[in-house]
């Protein structure tokens, strides 16, 4: 079993009625049930089910891991980080590079690693390529026009109210400072609302409402209809790839990594998957300095501030610098963050059994 949710409160962890139970299960399955311990008082706790009856539990990214041993302290509970498939998320004009210079990488993602040698004029090359296909598609689809020759921000997932989709325009005066004081930006959005999702699609609305606030400095586009398709453009056609949910919330979060694969950093509170694959300045940049409580101001401090001191000062300035942190996200992250890493994991970790035929599972106290 993994969970998939860390974040408090019963939002990700399903709870049923005894008396829905029974009238589901009847009454022998409810009183093996019982039996079993399962219930906490009259509820039905579906995560609590799991736990009872999993040979191993994982969470799906090392902080993940922490903060599930946290909510269920009684289980042994491990970590196993999410990967995203390279072979459909790398852009054709990556696949083209990677395939000249690295051809194992089809068979072994490890050997992304040695992206770390490709000339840095040919990643450049290479994200130009997948910057101007997806903006190709968007003056088709959406006859809107970009440049792509300017800093482009791409922020493209569920539209959920903890990923904070709107938090970029939350000082759309000091944004627009930005863009007229340190260099031009643009703003590619997407993602969708469940239809139920009132605080989701306030979201949605609170983004067009920012946009609207900057739209004479800082151009932004709302991807509609997002799905995988518009995903694997954006996460391979924007200059830099924003995620600031409220921490500790994000279970892993998954677009950063492809995200990677492309050569494209991430600008990210750290939270998820990103704790292990951030390195400041050299695999992309954290939003927010604390790793212990949430600080919303602090956090909206800081994304400005590294947008105008760090970030799009470096994207102007200092191409070639900008263009070794692209290459770093390949050789560090997208090696790493894949499902062949991931897959060999579970086989080792979860799948594989030791001695008596018991699953491995690491006993308390033991080392994972």
């Amino acid at each position: 079993m993994h969970l998939h949710h860390a974040h408090a409160g019963s939002g990700g962890h399903d709870e049923f009625t005894r008396e829905l139970a029974q009238h589901v299960l009847g009454t022998e399955r409810t009183a093996l049930l019982t039996e079993a311990s399962v219930w906490k008082g009259d509820v039905l706790n579906m995560t609590y089910l799991a736990l009872q009856f999993s040979g191993y539990v994982n969470g799906v990214a090392m902080r993940h891991g922490e903060v599930s041993r946290d909510m269920f302290p009684a289980y042994v509970i491990s970590a196993i980080t999410n990967g995203v498939h390279a072979l459909t998320w790398a852009a054709p004009s990556f696949k083209e590079l990677f395939d000249r210079y690295i051809p194992a990488w089809r068979t072994d993602n490890n050997y992304l690693r040695y992206a770390i040698s490709i000339p840095l004029d040919d990643i450049r090359e290479a994200h130009m390529r997948a910057k101007k296909r997806l903006f190709g598609e968007i003056k088709d689809r959406m006859d809107v026009e970009l440049d792509p020759n300017i800093f482009t921000i791409g922020f493209a997932r569920r539209a959920s109210t903890y990923k904070r989709a709107a938090l970029l325009f939350q000082d759309p005066e000091r944004l627009r400072r930005i863009a007229r004081d340190v260099g031009p930006m643009q703003l590619v959005y997407g993602g969708k609302a469940h239809p139920r999702d009132e605080g989701g699609k306030k979201l949605i609305r609170d983004v067009f409402g920012g946009a609207s606030l900057v739209k004479d400095l800082i151009r932004t586009v709302y991807v509609e209809n997002y799905d995988m398709h518009w995903g694997a453009l954006i996460t391979a056609g924007v200059d830099v790839w924003l995620n600031n949910p409220m921490r500790p919330q994000e279970a892993s979060g998954t677009s950063g990594m492809k995200s990677a694969l492309n050569g494209v950093p991430s600008f990210s509170v750290r939270d998820g998957w990103w704790i292990e694959g951030h390195i400041e300045g050299v695999t992309g940049w954290s939003v927010g300095n604390s790793e212990d409580e949430e600080d919303h101001d602090s956090e909206v401090n800081s994304l400005y501030t590294k947008l105008a001191a760090d970030i799009i000062p470096m994207y102007y300035r200092l191409p070639e610098r900008y263009t070794n942190v692209m290459r770093m996200s390949i050789a560090l992250n997208a090696s790493f963050f894949n499902t062949q890493r991931m897959v060999q994991q579970y086989v080792t970790n979860a799948y594989s059994v030791r001695g008596e035929g018991r699953p491995a599972v690491p006993r308390k106290g033991e080392a994972e």
